[in-house]
């Protein structure tokens, strides 16, 4: 299960987006402040929690940035503090001109990064998946954390279990600045397929899948700007009817904001693309079904009014 960080951690194969210097001979990136990156040494968990079960999975993370050097050090430290051994830590940074890399450079734990101008966060999800090495692979936002630093152990004793596909859990949503502070709680419940039909869809980023059904099934269709993930998981669990396990607990703290939640006119594009990911896959939804689709979020912040 061990696997060899790159060096240096970050590579790239083009030229970032926005040149970081009009001096053809940079100095080196000066250093982020402490308070940003801790000793590496505080988050390495003791040895004797690091023994694996001999069929536990491989589990990889992948982590897309782009000038996300407000929150992407949380992130880092969340993943640093599992407990789990078995974990690969893939960065892809869309050529960040902040100090993003810089940081992720202080994180000896992080096993692979590569930093280059995409063309979108779905081309980059796509390109972390390529480069997984694991049995298993989850996305983690740059701005987003494990609630504790058991989360990848609970997912991998899922994937004991050698007929789990994926799985998936709750999932709260967190003041951007205080994230202890809860605004919103995602409960999903078991997985029922009539549910998909009433709106109903796991949050994406509790969601852990095999690599090899993204190898049998595809990765995310780019065609897609804000609905990639949604279609992704109405492909394998309602076309492909994969087997799904649900973990009943939160695992990740998300914070307050998102591409397709930021504005009236996003959510109405989001619908929209809603829509044709039904239609990609051959799935015809119930007129209501979509409308539902952001409606139940209503409940979720009853419960912090």
């Amino acid at each position: 299960m061990a696997f060899t960080r790159a060096t240096p951690p970050c590579s790239s194969n083009q030229e970032p987006s926005r040149p970081r210097s009009m001096n053809p001979h940079p100095s080196p990136l000066i250093s982020h402040p402490s308070s940003l990156t801790p000793h590496p040494s505080s988050f390495i968990p003791h040895p004797s929690s690091l023994i694996p079960n001999p069929s536990s999975p491989k589990i990889s993370i992948i982590t897309v940035s782009f000038n996300s050097a407000s929150t992407i050090a949380d992130t880092l430290k969340a993943v640093a503090s599992q407990t789990y051994q078995g974990i690969e830590h893939i960065i892809v940074d869309g050529g960040s001109t902040d100090e993003t890399v810089n940081i992720v450079e202080g994180f000896p734990h992080v096993a692979k990064c590569i930093s280059e101008k995409d063309e979108g966060i779905y081309f980059a999800m796509n390109k972390g998946i390529a480069m997984a090495t694991g049995d298993v692979i989850g996305i983690l936002n740059a701005d987003d954390l494990y609630a504790d630093n058991e989360v990848i152990a609970k997912v991998a004793s899922v994937f004991e279990d050698s007929t789990v596909d994926a799985t998936y859990a709750d999932l709260v949503f967190v003041d951007r600045e205080a994230v202890s502070k809860v605004v919103r709680t995602w409960k999903s419940g078991p997985f029922k397929r009539s549910s998909m039909y009433n709106g109903w869809m796991p949050p994406h980023p509790t969601f852990f899948l095999r690599q090899s059904l993204y190898e049998k099934y595809g990765h995310f269709n780019t065609v897609l700007r804000s609905a990639a993930d949604y279609e992704l998981m109405l492909r394998f669990l309602l076309k492909h009817e994969i087997n799904l396990s649900y973990i009943p607990a939160t695992i990740i703290k998300m914070r307050q904001g998102g591409k397709s939640t930021a504005s009236i006119s996003n959510r109405i594009k989001a619908n929209w693309e809603d829509r044709k990911a039904w239609k990609m896959n051959g799935l015809k939804p119930h007129f209501f079904t979509l409308i539902l689709k952001p409606l139940r979020k209503i409940k979720q912040f009853i419960s912090h009014g």
